[in-house]
């Protein structure tokens, strides 16, 4: 069973949001919803998230600016990108740019399960 962390999922779509949220409760990890970058940008819990999974497409800030806006200030939180619409370029670049996994929806489960242990493994630097 895994460590009772943070996820904090940042995901516009509403029915998806909702069943990630159930999928990772019921992986045993603390879950918070965000319906938008700047929604999670301005809480209050995002110095306690172990692990951000996100939409690439979203509007307003996409996930991949997202990431690069919370590395950029300071916030190395481990990130899995998740997208309706893979794209080599981009699955590549935030790759580099320090993202744990990029996924496809409908995202696999066990997939997804694997990843966030990696990115809680990973850890989140103190500051």
């Amino acid at each position: 069973m895994p460590k009772r962390r943070l996820i904090s999922i940042v995901e516009d779509d509403e029915p998806f949001r909702d069943s990630m949220r159930k999928l990772v409760t019921l992986l045993g990890y603390t879950v918070e919803t965000f319906p938008s970058a700047a929604d999670f940008l301005g809480s209050p819990l995002l110095p306690e998230t172990a692990c951000l999974v996100t939409d690439v497409q979203m509007p307003g800030m996409t996930g991949v600016e997202l990431h690069r806006r919370l590395i950029d200030a300071g916030y190395a939180i481990p990130t899995i990108l998740v997208t309706a619409y893979p794209d080599e370029v981009v699955r590549d670049r935030a790759l580099n740019d320090g993202v744990v996994c990029y996924l496809g929806k409908p995202v696999d489960d066990d997939h997804l399960e694997r990843c966030l242990r990696s990115a809680i493994q990973y850890g989140t630097p103190p500051g």
